[in-house]
């Protein structure tokens, strides 16, 4: 987790990532701090690193956090922001900027700490990887960027995002019993398995992937397809 703290007051910067240091090491969390004295210099720096957290006093000497926050906004739409402040006067500004919470001075502990867990609730979960073994290299192959997958002659066929066709030697059982723990993953017929995250339309009897690929999918799965693939698309829409 990458944190940026701006706030014209050392001693209130500092409190604040001493505070946050303790909460993150009990809860075994690996984290980098990063402390601004304005917003001059946090916005240079965040053109060239990502942050996770945005710490954000808003009364501060020249440009104030909430104009700072709408500058951000307008090349990193991602960050959760925090403001940090005495009052929440700006309370319609901070909903106009995605704010994602106010903590009005001084804060409790019991404030931060839930704050944190609302945070690490937040927070996407590491993405899935397939380990391969391919012409005996091991490869480390993530579930997004599959496509999907055909077997034959006891042989999977891979189709992924960077256009590679991968080969190995497994039965299908074997090579989709990771993938079918996703919902992502769905098996259209006896030796094909797609990934919903790449399925651009279903018409009943076959998905449109977006690499131009039609899966057909047999007439004993076609209802159960149809409802996965609405399911995925609510669950997307949801997050």
């Amino acid at each position: 987790m990458t944190i940026a703290i701006v706030d014209d007051i050392a001693e209130e910067r500092i409190l604040l990532r001493k505070r946050l240091e303790k909460i993150l090491l009990q809860k075994n969390i690996e984290f980098h701090f990063y402390e601004y004295e304005n917003g001059e210099a946090f916005l240079k720096a965040s053109k060239n690193q990502n942050f996770t957290v945005l710490f954000l006093d808003i009364y501060m000497d020249g440009i104030n956090g909430i104009e700072i926050a709408r500058n951000f906004r307008k090349f990193n739409k991602d960050c959760m922001i925090i403001f940090t402040t005495t009052s929440q006067d700006h309370a319609l500004e901070g909903f106009q900027v995605r704010a994602m919470h106010y903590l009005v001075k001084p804060y409790s502990e019991e404030e931060l700490i839930s704050l944190i867990d609302e945070i690490l609730s937040r927070l996407p979960a590491p993405e899935k990887i397939l380990e391969l073994k391919i012409n005996g290299s091991d490869l480390q192959v993530p579930f997004k960027t599959i496509i999907h997958a055909e077997h034959f002659s006891h042989m999977i066929r891979i189709f992924t995002t960077a256009g590679k066709e991968l080969v190995i030697r497994q039965s299908f059982r074997t090579f989709t019993a990771p993938l079918m723990e996703d919902s992502r993953f769905f098996i259209c017929n006896r030796g094909t398995i797609i990934n919903m995250q790449h399925a651009v339309d279903f018409d009943g009897t076959m998905f449109l992937m977006d690499n131009g690929s039609k899966i057909g999918v047999s007439r004993e799965l076609s209802k159960s397809a149809r409802q996965h693939f609405m399911d995925y698309l609510f669950q997307k829409e949801e997050f």
